[in-house]
């Protein structure tokens, strides 16, 4: 353990002195003056307080430094959350719990019919897992659309879900495979399913002194489909919004869903064409040459083609 001192720098960023201010951490706070500890009048300080540091090696030694330590210390994994908050001020812990040392949070394994992940498993891992590339490939997928390779290097699993950040990429896959979070705390551990562990934004189900262990997520069936899409301001940012999908047709509605779902027309992309009906359907409504225009002459539908070399053209059924 040991304390890392560092010396502040200054930002004129009017904008984010004003979030600050409206911060949860009030002005009379006894720890509002290491907030603002060597900031000239007009900037802000970006560099974090002073705090003390320890790394457990084990998930009770975590907790117990969790207990004892009480409000004033903070876990951390892959820090990418909470270290750009304590730049800001936003976050002053005295007392830092480095989660990288505990092997048992690390790992991907197999259990029946589930997957296991520990949650201190990097984003690179999770990309390089032949065994997700082969049972859930959508956590390849949105491990690859967050950040850079050097954020991903050292970015956890846990601390993306753990974290309750709505712009995190991970959250709406847990919510849309169903995985249930193992937590652990000095009263026990206890499983949260995913979709009862986030309240809101940066609000979840875990208690005080309590961390996430491992996520388990069951396999979806064979032949399932999926997908991952964001809107961001640029490659690698965080989410503005997200959507995730997971389909599992069973073999009865298999034909009856692609059939629906291939006659599109570029106006109405994601639903089937309203089919036409006869006049005899349409009831008795007496038809006269001044209540119809005569029929306009139809193009013919085109067809991608080999000269179209971004086969963009509109594609239609015959």
């Amino acid at each position: 353990m040991y304390e890392r001192l560092s010396s502040p720098r200054i930002l004129d960023d009017t904008r984010t002195l004003e979030r600050l201010k409206n911060s949860a951490l009030k002005p009379d706070s006894p720890r509002a003056d290491r907030r603002t500890a060597g900031a000239a009048p007009g900037g802000l300080t970006v560099i974090p307080g002073s705090f003390a540091y320890h790394r457990p090696t084990s998930v009770k030694d975590a907790l117990s430094l969790l207990a004892d330590l009480g409000d004033e210390a903070r876990a951390i994994a892959g820090g990418h959350s909470l270290i750009p908050m304590m730049k800001l001020r936003l976050a002053t812990p005295s007392h830092l719990v480095d989660l990288a040392g505990v092997a048992d949070l690390k790992g991907i394994r197999i259990e029946g019919a589930d997957i296991v992940i520990g949650a201190l498993t990097t984003q690179h891992e999770l990309v390089g897992s032949d065994l997700l590339m082969q049972k859930i490939p959508i956590l390849r997928e949105t491990s690859l659309l967050i950040a850079d390779p050097q954020v991903r290097y050292v970015g956890t699993l846990g601390g993306n879900v753990a974290n309750g950040d709505p712009g995190n990429d991970m959250p709406a896959v847990m919510l849309c495979l169903g995985a249930i979070y193992h937590v652990a705390g000095k009263r026990g551990d206890r499983r949260i399913a995913a979709r009862e562990f986030y309240q809101g934004a940066y609000f979840t189900a875990l208690e005080p002194g309590e961390i996430l262990t491992a996520i388990r997520i069951p396999i979806p069936a064979a032949g399932h489909g999926h997908a991952y899409q964001k809107l961001k301001r640029k490659i690698g940012d965080y989410a503005t919004a997200a959507a995730a999908v997971v389909l599992t047709l069973r073999a009865a509605e298999r034909s009856q869903a692609v059939r629906s779902a291939s006659p599109t027309s570029p106006r109405r992309p994601y639903g089937p064409r309203t089919p036409r009906t006869s006049s005899s359907a349409q009831g008795s409504m007496p038809r006269t040459s001044s209540a119809r225009s005569p029929p306009r002459k139809r193009s013919p539908r085109p067809h991608p083609t080999s000269a179209d070399p971004r086969n963009i053209a509109p594609r239609w059924q015959a």
